[in-house]
């Protein structure tokens, strides 16, 4: 049976305030890292599904992270397949 990963990747909206990405940010200097201007955090699920990645699949994950995974008042998120393999 194939299996396949698919990402979901949430990130804050770019109006919604992050402070944990503003503590890294303002930690970096410190710790050496210059160059950086800003940085957001986010979130990223990895999910192994069974059986072909088609419309009715990525559909039903669409819909598992726009209900479950993310709050999409503030956030945003991104669906892709990573690998199929068979």
């Amino acid at each position: 049976m194939p299996v396949a990963r698919v990402v979901v990747d949430v990130m804050l909206k770019p109006e919604i305030l992050d402070p944990q990405g503003q503590a890294v940010q303002r930690a970096l200097p410190r710790l050496g890292f210059e160059g950086i201007g800003d940085v957001r955090q986010g979130k990223r699920f990895e999910l192994e599904v069974e059986g072909p990645v088609d419309g009715a699949a990525l559909a039903r994950i669409h819909e598992m992270a726009e209900t479950f995974l993310a709050n999409t008042v503030i956030e945003d998120f991104t669906v892709k397949v990573e690998e199929q393999s068979k």
